[in-house]
């Protein structure tokens, strides 16, 4: 019974420890969260010129063109989810006479700080349109009327507003808009003409009784890293599932103890020991003189006789021709990485001990990329490891290369699985 079990406690001297590379993919599955507020930009500027009407307050006689062509505006916005943000914006207005009334040119100056709600993601547009938007918008400012030829100081408002627009989405960076905002202004002691009120009767209407009228067509030109902006973002709960199971997926691999040494996967530092061989806490065959044999073995092959060795050396080789001692790879790397060592170390023990012995080293890689690149990358695995053994004095003319491109036997989609296949083996011949 315990030479059946001694080979296969052998197999832990090669297999690969894929500690480090189970840490990255446990990095990446705990930082790599689906959230909402990550999928999309939240940034825009928002810009538009066009038509600005001003109704009361007006000197008697006074009136102002109905088409009056000179209001800008220029915002920034910032959306707290698909549905409701924040804009700042400034605006600047120029108000002339209409041709039957005296000439006058005023100018106005503002600034608002205002609350947005995206009408569209409220409405579900998106269940029959992705690139029709309605935004409705609130807020308050402050404003200056000036007029050189009338007023020598500039009379000071405060604004409330309110305002709706509509958008057409022109690319995932642009979207056209078109605004109507109604402009209600108190504290107002001139007239949009700049004259001054005139009788107690006007001045006791004064208040949200001043009002001024923007239309406006514009752009939105969105910012971030994202494919989409808040305004356009669907959120699909289908892919929230999916991303979910996932992580649930790889948590249960991570929680796996493929060797049953009482440490799962994803703490094992080696986890391809076998039951029976004593490890410490994080999966380790205990070495204490660093040879690369566990120490419970090494007591127990140190008793046997030459007969027994010479059994247990052909049984090695059939462990070895079985796969069981490998070296391993990092994604996209050509060079064994630092856990491959004790698997490299037994099969160079082996050979020695068995000078009449030669080897195949054959390379492979997962099916992530290139067919044709991931056939040279297992060649060149394949031929660094023949390097490794010729330096560590092994006759180059025992050793054959073969690169036998992609293992196809796991799940692809499996990071862990992944791990497992991208190695070099070794066949006794």
């Amino acid at each position: 019974m315990k030479k059946a079990v001694l080979p296969l406690l052998l197999l832990c001297l090669g297999s690969a420890n894929l500690s480090a590379q189970k840490a990255k993919v446990a990095k990446k599955a705990k930082t790599e969260t689906t959230t909402e507020s990550k999928d999309y930009n939240k940034w825009s500027v928002d810009l538009g010129g066009g038509f600005a009407k001003a109704s009361n307050p007006m000197s008697p006689g006074y009136n102002i063109d109905a088409t009056n062509l000179f209001s800008a505006n220029l915002g920034a916005r910032y959306m707290f989810n698909t549905k409701f943000g924040l804009k700042v914006e400034g605006y600047y207005d120029v108000l002339n006479n209409a041709d039957d009334t005296p000439e006058f040119e005023s100018q106005v100056y503002g600034v608002s700080l205002q609350g947005v709600a995206n009408l569209g993601r409220l409405l579900e547009f998106e269940s029959w349109t992705n690139r029709i938007g309605l935004f409705a918008h609130t807020g308050v400012g402050l404003a200056r009327l000036t007029n050189d030829d009338v007023i020598e100081d500039a009379d000071r408002l405060g604004t409330f507003l309110i305002g709706l627009g509509g958008q057409v989405r022109l690319s995932n960076r642009i979207a056209l808009t078109a605004d109507f905002t109604m402009l209600n202004h108190f504290s107002q002691q001139r007239t949009w003409n700049g004259g001054e009120y005139l009788n107690t009767e006007l001045r006791r209407k004064q208040g949200f009784d001043s009002t001024l009228y923007h239309a406006t067509i514009g752009l939105s030109i969105y910012l971030g890293k994202h494919e989409q902006h808040a305004d356009w973002y669907v959120f699909n709960a289908d892919d929230k599932i999916d991303a979910l199971d996932k992580r649930i997926g790889d948590l249960e691999t991570m929680m796996n103890d493929s060797d049953k040494d009482g440490v799962p996967d994803y703490l094992d530092v080696e986890p391809n020991t076998i039951a029976g061989v004593a490890v410490d806490s994080k999966g380790r065959n205990i070495d204490k003189n660093g040879n690369g044999v566990p120490d419970e073995l090494e007591s127990y092959m140190d008793t046997k006789d030459k007969e027994v060795k010479q059994t247990l050396s052909a049984e090695l080789g059939d462990l070895i021709n079985g796969g069981y001692v490998n070296a391993y790879f990092d994604f996209g790397k050509d060079q064994p990485n630092a856990q491959s060592v004790g698997g490299i170390n037994f099969l160079i023990k082996y050979l020695k001990e068995n000078p009449s012995s030669s080897a195949d080293v054959i390379g492979y890689a997962d099916e992530v990329g290139d067919s044709e690149y991931n056939k040279a990358l297992s060649a060149r695995r394949a031929e660094n490891v023949k390097k490794i053994l010729v330096d560590a004095g092994i006759d180059g003319s025992r050793l054959t290369i073969k690169g036998n491109g992609e293992d196809t036997s796991v799940n692809k989609e499996s990071a862990f699985a992944r791990q497992t296949v991208r190695r070099v083996t070794f066949i006794i011949k």
